[in-house]
């Protein structure tokens, strides 16, 4: 067992104190205690070792517990998720390291977001023992959906009932009360109309009537949600996914969104579990503006790794338009993140691409361009209420190879959205990859006729026979050319230690056309260039621009595989549209390199 750090346990007590008061710190330390008594201590690191988080062979896959659905065997119906196990290990393997399986629990709402009962398996999907056979070939990563539960919770019918202790773990706000400065992430009422008996009440519910918020100001539900937690961590979660943890505390006349609380209690997380669980990572969902969602960080003590948000919709318009200049400015100016932490780079989710993380990085023309494009693509705008009554975009629901596809020319598509995938391989971080994007997938329009939810555009899931089809070698479809090429990129990652999630990066100042970076591998030992063009139409690029020293070199690019020494190396390298090259060169000397 390892022993209990006092620095940590004493960093506990302080932040409790700050949220719930002297008075209260004994009784909430005993109930910890119990929590320790009944989890167990350093299961999953031993003592005096430091934990290592990532490294360069990570890359996390989301995707939902019914993504794939087999045909009924002979030993009656498969669990859609021990078919998900089975289809990783025959079709992907080891190019992934971690699987974030989105909300697997029984729900009411929002394909998994409105949880009925945060520690069970629903049924449909199959039950903990598939979770733990997942988690025996990959990392887990699991969502705490900590911020609502579904109205058809028992912590919500118990409420209604005026049962204790629920009847205190939810937010009553008088009907009068101006909440104008409630910052809304979506177009539905605020608060939603309960009967109970003590009479009407009105609670409070951020993202649907069906979505119920609960009150960590009591810390009865911080401690059922320290439980649960938990409860992940013993079934094999090694990620813990905070979703919407943004609205987390309220406090009327404030904008409830990023309050010092919610911070603190993501610090209080992150604590118990470097007691409880040391190797154990946190990971904030702040669809927000970039400043906002980096705030999480905190000083290297609240997340561990925070979504790279602004990267979707900035990629999205660079290859839109061809122009860089955006999406360069951003990465150049990308503070590093604390020791301890990184981002987590993505293209695409279950949600779609959000653009509040554009604020301020991207002209309001350009925006506005940006919106219409993907309209153009049979993409959908999703709005968010402003204090003013008006509504904005805050979403954009499509798939990412849509997005970025070219309408009409399969080919150009796939090299096109290869290239943003290549991109966001390349940056400082851990990739996410979503499962549909994995695959190339179009837009899902049938999905959103039938379920009448913008978002669904980009939740389509698949029967096994359906998948094998367009997987094989004599199939039309993009993910039988998709899979492969990205599974082949990840490998070459996964290889090289320039791409660890901690080497740091330096952005290239590059033709607006072209986007590019340099990657130092943490011992010195490599350096890797990725250059990429955004257009059209072939390009080149000055070999000098990449490395002053060029001609001394030994040359080798990755992805196309080729090999020489710099006199057989053309002054200027060609790109053709769309190419992503990763260089790597031998004999380098700090001093020859820009």
């Amino acid at each position: 067992m390892r022993a209990v750090d006092r620095s940590v346990l004493q960093r506990i007590r302080q932040r409790l104190v700050r949220l719930y008061g002297d008075e209260a710190l004994p009784r909430l330390m005993h109930r910890l205690d119990l929590i320790v008594g009944r989890y167990g201590v350093g299961t999953n690191c031993p003592d005096g070792e430091v934990c290592a988080r990532w490294d360069q062979g990570d890359a996390v896959l989301i995707c939902y517990g019914d993504m794939i659905s087999a045909e009924r065997r002979e030993n009656g119906a498969e669990p859609p998720l021990a078919t998900l196990r089975r289809f990783l290990g025959m079709h992907v393997g080891d190019a992934i390291s971690a699987v974030h399986v989105l909300p697997f629990f029984p729900y009411s709402s929002d394909d998994g977001f409105s949880v009925i009962d945060f520690r069970a398996v629903d049924q449909a999907l199959g039950g903990w023992q598939e979770i733990q056979r997942l988690g025996e070939d990959y990392r887990l990563m699991l969502d705490l959906v900590i911020n609502h539960v579904s109205s058809q919770s028992h912590w919500f019918r118990a409420y209604c009932n005026g049962m204790a202790p629920e009847r205190h773990y939810f937010i009553e706000v008088a009907a009068d009360t101006d909440l104008s400065a409630v910052t809304r992430p979506r177009t539905s009422p605020l608060l939603r109309s309960v009967q109970t008996p003590t009479g009407e009440h009105q609670v409070w519910a951020t993202f649907s009537q069906d979505q119920v918020d609960v009150d960590f100001s009591n810390p009865d539900v911080l401690f059922e949600f320290l439980d649960i937690l938990l409860f992940y961590a013993f079934n094999g979660a090694q990620i813990i996914r905070l979703d919407a943890i943004a609205y987390l505390w309220k406090e009327i006349g404030t904008a409830c969104i990023h309050l010092p609380q919610t911070h603190e209690l993501v610090k209080l997380l992150r604590d118990v579990l470097e007691m409880l669980q040391p190797g154990m990572v946190l990971l904030t969902e702040t669809n927000v503006p970039h400043a906002e969602n980096v705030g999480y960080f905190g000083d290297g003590d609240e997340a561990h790794m925070v979504y790279q948000f602004s990267l979707p919709p900035l990629l999205l318009h660079a290859l839109s338009t061809g122009n860089a200049a955006y999406l360069t400015d951003w990465a150049a100016n990308l503070a590093p993140p604390p020791p301890g932490c990184s981002y987590f780079n993505f293209t695409a989710s279950h949600d779609g691409i959000g653009v509040r993380p554009l604020e301020g990085l991207l002209p309001q023309d350009e925006f506005d361009a940006l919106v219409a494009s993907v309209e153009q693509r049979g993409g959908l705008i999703s709005r968010r209420g402003n204090p003013d009554g008006s509504a904005t975009p805050y979403e954009l629901n499509i798939t990412y190879f849509d997005a970025v596809g070219v309408p009409g020319d399969l080919d150009a598509s796939i090299d096109r959205f290869l290239c943003s995938q290549t991109i966001a391989l390349s940056l400082q971080g851990v990739p996410g990859i979503y499962f549909n994007s994995l695959l190339g997938a179009a837009n899902n329009l049938a999905g959103v006729e039938q379920s009448g939810r913008a978002r669904t555009i980009n939740r389509q899931k698949w029967s096994e026979s359906e998948l094998t089809r367009m997987l094989s070698a004599k199939s039309r479809h993009q993910a039988s050319r998709v899979l492969p090429e990205y599974l082949r990129r990840l490998h070459l990652r996964r290889a090289r230690p320039a791409f660890h999630p901690d080497a740091p990066q330096r952005v290239l100042d590059l033709p607006a056309g072209l986007f590019g970076m340099r990657r130092d591998a943490l011992d010195g030992g490599e350096r890797l260039w990725m250059i990429a063009n955004l257009t059209d139409a072939p390009l080149s690029l000055a070999m000098g621009r990449i490395d002053r020293g060029w001609k001394r070199h030994h040359w080798t690019e990755l992805i196309a595989g080729w090999s020489c020494v710099a006199e057989e190396l053309s002054p200027k390298l060609p790109l053709a549209p769309y190419q992503v090259v990763w260089l790597v060169h031998g004999n380098q000397r700090d001093d020859d390199s820009t």
